[in-house]
């Protein structure tokens, strides 16, 4: 790894299939960035965990998305990817972030209020995810953290429980910047809402053409105009908008040909990317090894801080 390079960490919970919105909003960003950043990028199980409470599913999920990682173009040789669980640093400097936070402070979260507004009942690591993601970033010295508009309090907590070890234990963690690519912070859905799984409005990043064709045939358009907006905007991310004016000039109000063309260009993007993801699955020894190096690497980065942490903190 570049060590004058700065470091960037993401990472994505195992749950579920990824789809273009995560593409476009995060890990086209990734693979672009590894170039010029010294990038870790996690598969966030314990996040998960909140989520699949199914040993077996939780297992295929993970090795799901660390399927998708490599499909996508992330580099073994260029990043580190990881697996969360593999790296008890986490979980550890979680709890002493936890024994400096107040509970009226982890109360303003995005996630408890959201829960708590439709009450619903709420587990103890859906409240107080807030200081396990804080180590997540934390650990590894990261000078950016990719995340979409939505995700920015992930980092003011991180930069703010930083803050606060410091000021308590003495200078020790590094504060990190979001780094939010504005032209796809938000990637539309198929009913133009942002593209999310909770609302069934996704496009499969690795789609068969026929989930293609479907989705895009779902897409909802506006009758009193003759541009489709929705189809448009997910347009753009395929083709650039020279191109498309022309497309959409010469069919104005023609509604099918549109989708059409979208689903013609989406197949163009998407076939090489399944084809990947089929020979990766073809070798899983080869992908589980992959992730236990990962695990390897970035336990050395995580746990050369957790032991300056747990030194300011008295216990060593």
């Amino acid at each position: 790894m570049n060590t004058t390079a700065k470091t960037l960490l993401s990472g994505v919970k195992p749950t579920g299939r990824p789809h273009i919105g995560n593409y476009f909003g995060a890990m086209k960003q990734w693979t672009d960035m590894q170039s010029q950043y010294d990038c870790f990028f996690m598969i966030a199980d314990y996040h998960g965990l909140n989520f699949i409470q199914n040993g077996s599913e939780m297992k295929d999920q993970i090795l799901n998305l660390m399927i998708d990682y490599l499909a996508v173009g992330l580099d073994p040789e260029k990043s580190v990817i990881f697996k969360q669980s593999d790296v008890s640093a986490h979980t550890e400097l979680a709890w002493i972030f936890e024994t400096i936070t107040t509970m009226p402070y982890l109360m303003r979260a995005h996630a408890f209020k959201d829960a708590e507004a439709k009450n619903k009942e709420i587990g103890v690591g859906t409240f107080n995810y807030p200081m396990l993601m804080a180590a997540d970033i934390l650990l590894y010295d990261a000078d950016i953290v990719p995340v979409g508009q939505d995700q920015k309090q992930h980092i003011e907590y991180a930069r703010d429980t930083a803050q606060k070890f410091n000021n308590t234990f003495g200078e020790t963690f590094k504060l990190p910047d979001a780094l939010i690519m504005k032209e796809v912070a938000i990637v539309p859905g198929t009913d133009g809402q942002k593209m999310s799984k909770s609302y069934g409005n996704t496009i499969p990043l690795f789609a068969s053409k026929q989930e293609i064709v479907d989705s895009v045939m779902k897409i909802v358009t506006d009758s009193s105009g003759e541009v489709p907006e929705n189809v448009y905007e997910i347009h753009k991310l395929f083709v650039d908008e020279t191109e498309l004016e022309k497309l959409y000039s010469e069919n104005k109000g023609k509604y099918k040909a549109l989708k059409e063309a979208l689903i013609d260009d989406i197949e163009k993007f998407i076939q090489p990317l399944r084809e990947k993801r089929h020979e990766l699955m073809q070798d899983i020894p080869f992908i589980m090894k992959t992730l236990e190096e990962g695990g390897e690497k970035a336990q050395e980065k995580a746990n050369s801080k957790l032991l300056e942490a747990k030194k300011k903190i008295g216990v060593l």
